[in-house]
């Protein structure tokens, strides 16, 4: 592999993470091109992993360089110690500050060429927020830290599940504000990043975007909300005006299945749970979160911590891998 390696960030220490990473480690350590170290540190996932019942071997590196001669071998971990030893389940919020600490150190990675993506754990948001994150999540919070390097990022959440690639315009707000939220604007913006994202990243030549409404039936020409006819369509015309294939407002409740989703390559949802509900009966298990907008590939599990799960082993890491690969095609294809 010529490329630099994939970064992946150890997202909350008490959750699943160590085990899926060590599960996602053994099962693309022969595909040089999957290629990944893990950020975070190496004595409390050794500890972590060996108390689930899945100890891995690791090596400590010094640099992400030194990755890919060890990858088949073992897990390549650039050491940060936490403040304190994690426990399955258990939150210490001592070690907070370290997991945001380690998020930027892997954004800058990404940002310097010496990796060429970044993958990340699920983290707990509350504790993050007990120690001042002022963020919705990741998302946001990557975005940030590239506009603070002077960077433009505009993060846009694509969720890929089999054939599907679906955005929601809103993502982490009450659905009584949705309607308030949502913009013409906001619209247009995303829909130009995830054009030229497909592009980019994915392969595809000319997309074809579609768009849902926001109401029932797309509104019924205003019989259900005027918000289909006064905000989301203009973005449309003015989308398909700059030469983009964009179709809609589409009623929602028959945009995802299969004939449908035959007709276009990513499709607009108007807040949340209208893009994740899909994306996760299709492929619950192996749902990948992508931020497009961003200098840098970034893609993430589609699940939490699953702190239920942590420390018995069980926790299935089919999401992470999913995201590991995506992300090294994204990487390759770019």
């Amino acid at each position: 592999m010529n490329r630099a390696p994939l970064v992946l960030s150890c997202g909350e220490p008490a959750s699943i993470a160590p085990e899926i990473t060590a599960k996602a480690w053994a099962g693309l350590r022969f595909q040089p091109d999957k290629t990944f170290f893990l950020i975070g540190d190496a004595n409390d996932f050794l500890a972590r992993t060996d108390g689930a019942g899945l100890g891995i071997p690791v090596q400590t590196i010094a640099a992400p360089s030194e990755a890919t001669k060890h990858f088949s071998q073992a897990l390549p971990i650039l050491h940060v110690p936490f403040p304190k030893a994690s426990r399955a389940a258990w939150i210490d919020t001592r070690n907070s500050k370290t997991v945001i600490e380690i998020i930027s150190a892997a954004v800058n990675l990404c940002l310097s060429g010496a990796a060429c993506g970044m993958v990340t754990n699920p983290i707990h948001k509350d504790a993050l927020y007990s120690v001042g994150f002022k963020h919705q999540g990741h998302t946001d919070f990557l975005a940030a830290l590239c506009r603070d390097q002077g960077h433009a990022a505009q993060d846009v959440m694509m969720l890929v599940a089999k054939d599907l690639r679906a955005v929601p315009v809103t993502v982490h707000i009450p659905l009584k504000d949705v309607p308030t939220a949502l913009t013409t604007d906001m619209i247009i913006a995303q829909a130009l990043v995830v054009n030229q994202s497909l592009k980019r990243y994915f392969g595809v030549a000319s997309p074809r975007l579609a768009v849902t409404g926001l109401n029932p039936h797309a509104g019924e020409n205003g019989a259900m909300g005027e918000e289909d006819q006064l905000i989301i369509a203009p973005a449309i015309r003015a989308l398909v005006m700059q030469g983009l294939h964009v179709t809609g407002p589409l009623p929602a409740d028959t945009a995802f299945h299969p004939e449908a989703r035959a007709q276009y390559d990513a499709i607009l949802c108007m807040y949340h749970d209208q893009a994740l509900i899909p994306a996760k009966t299709l492929d619950f298990h192996g749902g990948v979160n992508v931020t497009l907008g961003l200098p840098f590939i970034r893609t993430s599990p589609d699940h939490g911590t699953a702190l239920d799960l942590a420390g018995k082993g069980i926790a299935r890491p089919d999401s992470l891998i999913a995201a590991l690969k995506l992300a090294a095609e994204m990487a390759a294809g770019r």
